[in-house]
């Protein structure tokens, strides 16, 4: 049956993951020399070869979820380490920048965990046997109170440790904004620029004034509708105002009478 361990093989590393992040993270390996992707597709083939396996052998086990997890974890921490090489000047916002860091916390825990774990497995079953004490069958229990322990004096305590529990923090509302899809933003700059023939992209778009989203997907519309022959546009120079009108003119025919 195949081992469920998954070892990497490339052309500059060869072995387990875990290894090949103890290199990366110590820098005696290049995180640019690897392939992640290829890493993937490998294990991907490794787990169906040896799902394979168990079905030629008649077994119904499954692939360990643990070796899944690992490799998860593993990945994402290449992934991440990656990325900041590839892009180490990259513009994010705070919210990105806040799930970068709960993303390292969270891997930060993994490993922590994860090597206690090898610690308890290591010393799992030892030393578990210890005398039993020869306690009588017949002891009666006896509870002798501290003399400063009185009434009033665990009255205080139960309240102060009432006084001393977090307060319920009330939740602020907030407003769900409606969604502006492309499907709708296409319709809307058609029905515009059959009416006016003619018009421009930042009166549309009503660019400054709304959301930078709102703006990318009215731009998005407006070139889906420059890919269906529906409409021209126009733009004198580099950042100048993008001028759009109709192809679709309806013009008058005339006939004359012999």
């Amino acid at each position: 049956m195949e081992n469920a361990t998954f070892n990497i093989k490339t052309e500059v590393f060869e072995g387990p993951l875990d290894l090949l992040l103890s290199l990366v993270e110590k820098r005696k390996l290049f995180i640019n020399d690897i392939s992640l992707s290829k890493v993937a597709d490998d294990y991907i083939k490794h787990i169906q070869e040896f799902q394979n396996s168990l079905v030629s052998s008649g077994q119904t086990s499954y692939f360990p979820v643990s070796e899944i997890t690992n490799f998860v974890v593993v990945a994402s921490i290449l992934i991440l380490i990656k990325s900041k090489s590839l892009l180490p000047q990259l513009d994010i916002t705070t919210e990105e920048q806040q799930n970068i860091e709960e993303l390292e916390d969270r891997l930060k825990e993994y490993k922590k965990y994860k090597q206690l774990s090898v610690f308890v497995a290591e010393r799992f079953g030892k030393n578990i046997i210890f005398p039993r004490a020869q306690i009588s069958k017949y002891i009666q229990p006896i509870f002798t109170p501290d003399h400063t322990i009185t009434k009033e004096n665990i009255l205080m305590v139960v309240l102060d440790t009432i006084n001393r529990a977090p307060k319920p923090e009330k939740i602020p509302q907030q407003t769900v904004k409606k969604t502006i899809s492309l499907e709708e933003t296409i319709v809307n700059l058609t029905q515009r620029i059959t009416q006016k023939l003619k018009m421009n992209f930042g009166e549309f778009s009503k660019y400054g004034k709304v959301e930078k989203i709102t703006v990318v997907i009215s731009f998005l519309a407006m070139l889906e509708l420059v890919k269906q022959g529906t409409i021209i546009v126009k733009q004198e120079n580099i950042f100048s105002e993008i001028s759009m009108e109709t192809q679709q003119l309806e013009l008058p025919h005339y006939t004359m009478d012999e």
